[in-house]
Order: C-alpha cells, then structure tokens, then sequence
C-alpha cells in the first residue's frame, strides 16, 4: 500500500497471516486481499499512533481507529467488515502467541441512521388524486391511490383487499396486517366515491365469483407487479415530479396525518405498527418540513446575497 514504510514488526505477522489464509484455509485471492488491504490500513493508523507491535493495541485503540474510518467517510457495513477481518487476525494473532487478547471483540461499527421514508406534500398529492381518469383501468388506479392516501394501506395489504372487507356505507375498510394481525381503518369520502365508480366498471370485468377488490382486465386480482406498474404509469401521465410507488402514499398519509393532529399513537395504530419506534421516524419528517418552512420565513434565518433574500434550500431535500 502506498505510504511512509511499515516496521517489519507490523508487516511480518501480517504476511504469516495472509499466508495461513491461503494454505490451512484455502480461502481465494480475492478474500485474502480483503484481508490484506483492511489489515494494512490499521496497521498504518497503528503506526501514525507509534505503535509497531501487535500485543500493544487495547480496545480504545481500535474504536479510535473506527471513529477514524467513520470520519473518513466509511460506511457503518464496511467498518463492520473491517472489524470482522481484525477479529479474525487477532485469533491467529493469539494462537501463535503475538498477542495477549483480542482488543476488537467488543468494539462495534457505529449504526447507521435509518433513512427517512420519501413523502409527497400535500399539493403534489392533490394534483395526482385531481387527474381524472380515461379508460376503465385509469377508474380503478384513481380508486387504488385514493384508498392508500386515505388510510395509509401497505402494497400487500391492498392488493390482498377483498369486496367484503369494505363497508362503503360505514365508511371502513378491513385489512390484514404484518402478523396476520387485523385492523379496521377509515375510508374518507373522496376515497368511498372513487371506489364506488370503480365498483361499477369491475363488474364489467370480473367473473361474479371473484372475491378481489382490485382486478386486472383478465378479471383476476391485481397482484403486487401489476399495482406497482400501474402507479408509476399514473404518476409519469399526471406529471409527477417523482416516481410514483404505493408505499409513497402510505408515507405521505402517516407524515400529513401526524403533521396535521401531532397524536403518534393514533398514526402508529392507522399504520399498524407494532413498535411506535417506527412510528416515530415520521416525527423527523415533519420536523424537517417545520425547518424548512422555518428556513425559508424567519428574516434572521435566510441569507442574504447582495441586498436580495434568498431561501436556504440548498441543504434540504424536499419531502
């Protein structure tokens, strides 16, 4: 590797290591250079810290070494592998007697942030439900994304939806969750009329005996593929400024529900979320949302270029 020299004290072991791989364990060329350039990386930050002996590195070492990869831009999956191949020396390492312990074993990759779902705002959520429908099928998508914004259904759960699990008079639909666990949510009136006006097209469509809300034009129930084709299609027709995907309503239902009520536990209960933790990233969502409209309305929060106001948005992505 390219850098100042490393003491034979570092390297020798290392090549006895490397070497071990290849002939006991016969691992490929490819696994050994995993191993090599991993190895050689802590052995040049060992070096940096004017250490030039295995036996010599303790545990703090080692997460100062990770804290080190982390600030470097390493993501949380390739410090844990890094630290795999650590450990891994350090157990040769002990069985040959050049070192007293194992200074990684309880050092663990710093845990990556949970990405936020992507939602829409409510006026791009409005055009999309706003574009009337064409043909048949246009009548039953419409119907579809009305139901997944109004009650925040997961993919499997409304493809999986069937005649009787709708009450249109009572304004309920009956969905079966994760777990086998059953929720009763409500259908808002929007929704109910596009559902309707789909019911009268289905029966064009669909053999009596099929129990599927959602049919092709086979007749037969709309699965999953077939779902997620026909939204993006809708989104491209309807001009939407991303791809249209059926959790996206599901995530702009819990962020728009929560931004409007701020009751957690009633969304985590709509969502059908076991844990409210995962309720819980939607908080993040609405605070960004509150932060950039904070970003672009406070005078001592934007910038000023010349003698002009401009919104500090650079930084932010839109929900």
């Amino acid at each position: 590797m390219s850098g100042p020299e490393l003491p034979e004290s570092l390297t020798g072991p290392l090549a006895d290591f490397l070497r071990y791989l290849a002939s006991e364990k016969r691992h490929s060329v490819h696994t050994s250079d995993n191993y090599r350039r991993d190895l050689e990386r802590l052995a040049a930050w060992l070096a940096s810290q004017d250490i030039h002996a295995w036996s010599e590195p303790g545990i703090h070492h080692i997460r100062g070494h990770v804290a080190n990869l982390a600030r470097s831009g390493m993501g949380s999956r390739s410090i844990a592998r890094h630290l795999s191949s650590i450990r891994r020396f350090y157990q040769f390492l002990l069985r040959e007697g050049l070192a007293r312990d194992n200074p990684a074993l309880d050092v663990r990759a710093p845990k990556t942030g949970r990405p936020l779902p992507k939602v829409a705002d409510v006026d791009q959520v409005q055009q999309l439900l706003d574009t009337p429908p064409e043909d048949p099928l246009e009548v039953r998508d419409l119907a579809m994304l009305e139901l997944m914004y109004s009650s925040g259904l997961r993919l499997a759960e409304l493809a999986g939806l069937d005649l009787e699990d709708l009450d249109l008079r009572a304004g309920e639909v009956r969905v079966l969750g994760k777990g086998n666990k059953e929720r009763l949510l409500p259908v808002g009136r929007k929704a109910r009329e596009a559902i309707e006006r789909w019911l009268e097209v289905r029966r064009q469509l669909a053999p009596e005996q099929e129990p599927a809300a959602f049919v092709g034009q086979r007749g037969r129930r709309l699965g999953h593929r077939g779902i997620q084709t026909r939204l993006a299609r809708w989104g491209l027709r309807a001009g939407a400024d991303q791809p249209l995907h059926p959790h996206l309503f599901r995530h702009s239902f819990a962020s728009h529900m929560l931004e409007s009520s701020g009751d957690l536990r009633a969304v985590q209960e709509l969502l059908g979320h076991s844990d409210i933790a995962t309720t819980q990233v939607y908080t993040h969502l609405d605070f960004q949302h509150l932060a950039r409209v904070y970003d672009r309305s406070h005078p001592r929060a934007r910038r000023r270029t010349g003698n002009m106001n401009v919104d500090d948005d650079n930084n932010m992505d839109d929900l």
